[in-house]
């Protein structure tokens, strides 16, 4: 599933390209998507022209005028990119966006895990998918005071605590196990056990290792494309992530995985204590 960075990569690559573009017709070839796309989606989208691309955790938002919102999020295959309009369609374009530029905007999802609803700016923080989200990493009031007031007072493990959305929104399973081996806490730990000083680090080194992503242009393993339809890199300098087995970049330690409800941490033993 595209995190934070792959999803901030992606509205970087578009904003150039679609902020003050007019969309002139809209094609859903498949509403079935996690919830039904509105039936009504292309109608309401047709001559509206957009003002902004941003992002809020996960969630790629399309400012139009009038107010709307288009929220997407990539789900697990997702792709959200922008092509010439000659360019052939795959079997799983469920949207194409018509520009008035002469180029296309196209939703593909092969494994239908994705979302696209309309909002206006009053309802989108009413939204459940919005409603609960803890702070952005790139939040300023994101620091070590805020991240300890979660920390101090609980018993689950540190992996999970920062894959909560409701405690820090973004971070997925890549950059968890990522953040934690810069910092030299195993993914098992419990989090009241981490120090003051380790929770300003833990703080810090998120924004760390997010930028970096960022600027690779996120990880790319399967199914996660920029804007351009192009793989990201930063599944080059993983240091932990996937390579149970290999030899740890910062000692001679040998990384380890452990099963953590459905998905696997990683760590290197002698780093990370």
């Amino acid at each position: 599933m595209p995190e934070l960075p792959e999803v901030e990569t992606i509205c970087r690559g578009l904003r150039p390209h679609l902020a003050g573009r007019r969309i002139i017709e809209v094609q859903v070839l498949e509403r079935r998507l996690r919830h039904l796309v509105d039936e009504r989606l292309a109608e309401r989208l047709q001559w509206q022209k957009i003002t902004a691309v941003c992002r809020r955790s996960k969630y790629i938002l399309i400012y139009l005028q009038k107010g709307l919102i288009w929220v997407l999020h990539l789900g697990m295959s997702g792709k959200l990119i922008h092509v010439d309009a000659g360019t052939p369609n795959q079997k799983h374009d469920h949207i194409i966006v018509n520009l008035d530029s002469g180029r296309q905007l196209r939703y593909h999802d092969p494994r239908r895990f994705g979302l696209s609803l309309l909002a206006t700016e009053q309802e989108l923080e009413t939204l459940p998918q919005f409603n609960r989200l803890g702070l952005d990493p790139f939040d300023g009031k994101f620091d070590e005071v805020y991240l300890y007031s979660f920390t101090r007072k609980s018993a689950r493990r540190i992996r999970d605590l920062l894959l909560d959305q409701q405690v820090v929104a973004g971070i997925g399973n890549i950059y968890a196990n990522e953040i934690l081996k810069r910092v030299g806490v195993r993914p098992t730990a419990r989090s009241f056990r981490l120090t003051r000083e380790k929770t300003r680090q833990l703080a810090a080194t998120t924004r760390t290792v997010l930028e970096e992503a960022i600027r690779w242009c996120g990880t790319s393993f399967s199914d996660y494309r920029d804007a351009d339809d192009k793989f990201g890199e930063f599944q080059n300098h993983l240091r932990v992530y996937d390579r149970e087995g290999e030899k740890c970049r910062d000692c001679p330690g040998v990384i380890k995985r452990v099963a953590l409800g459905n998905r696997g941490a990683f760590y290197c033993p002698r780093c990370q204590r």
